[in-house]
C-alpha cells in the first residue's frame, strides 16, 4: 500500500474513531444544566396541574434511565409538553451530563406523600418488580424506591393504557386492579431512595 493511500486509511479511522467517542460525562455541566428543572424536581411534593400527581424524585435515579427518559421526551414518545419542550434542544452528551448529576445529587428532600395503601399488600404484589426496579445502579432499568406513590400510580396507569410504550412493562401491569397499583406504590414511595435535588 502506497504512501498516499495509508494517509487516507489513517484518517478515516481518526475521524470515525472522533465521531464514536463519547466524551465523559461531566457532573457540574450536568449540575448547570439542571437548573432549569428546578423549579419543578426541586420543590418536595410540587405538583403536576392536570392530570394531578407529584412531579417525580429524580435525585439518585439511575443515570442510564435518565437519559433514556430524556430521549423519550425529546423523541415525542413520552408525552408531557413541559417536558418536551424542556428536552427539544438537549444533545445526548447534555442529557448524560444531566443524568450523571442527578445520579449523585442524593442530598435532596426525602418527603413523599402517602396514598394510604397498604405496604404490606404492596411489598408481596411489588416481589416480581424489584427483579428490575433495585438499587442496581449499572442497570437501565429506574429506581422506585422512595418515589412519590401517585405518580406510580399514574405510570402504572400509563402503561395499562399504552399512553407509555413499553410491552415488558404493559405485560406486568395489565392485569393489576385499582387497588393492586395503589398497594405496590404505598410500597415503594415507603422505602428509602430517590429525592428531591436540591
Amino acid at each position: 500500500m502506497n504512501k498516499k493511500a495509508m494517509t487516507l486509511v489513517f484518517a478515516l479511522i481518526a475521524l470515525l474513531s472522533f465521531q464514536t467517542f463519547s466524551q465523559a460525562a461531566d457532573i457540574q455541566a450536568g449540575k448547570d444544566a439542571f437548573e432549569t428543572c428546578r423549579g419543578c424536581h426541586s420543590a418536595p411534593s410540587y405538583s403536576n396541574v392536570y392530570p394531578t400527581y407529584y412531579v417525580p424524585k429524580i435525585g439518585g435515579q439511575v443515570a442510564a434511565y435518565t437519559v433514556s427518559a430524556l430521549k423519550a421526551y425529546k423523541e415525542s414518545k413520552r408525552s408531557h409538553r413541559t417536558m418536551m419542550a424542556n428536552s427539544f434542544d438537549l444533545s445526548e452528551q447534555k442529557m448524560e451530563d444531566i443524568a450523571a448529576f442527578l445520579a449523585e445529587a442524593t442530598g435532596g428532600s426525602k418527603e413523599t406523600k402517602s396514598n394510604h395503601g397498604d405496604i404490606t399488600r404492596g411489598k408481596k404484589l411489588a416481589e416480581t418488580c424489584l427483579s428490575c426496579h433495585n438499587d442496581d445502579t449499572s442497570s437501565s432499568n429506574p429506581r422506585l424506591a422512595g418515589q412519590h406513590a401517585n405518580y406510580l400510580e399514574k405510570a402504572m396507569q400509563d402503561y395499562q393504557s399504552e399512553k407509555r410504550k413499553n410491552p415488558l412493562m404493559k405485560s406486568m401491569v395489565e392485569d393489576l386492579s385499582e387497588d393492586d397499583i395503589r398497594d405496590i406504590s404505598a410500597y415503594f414511595s415507603n422505602l428509602k431512595g430517590l429525592v428531591a435535588t436540591e
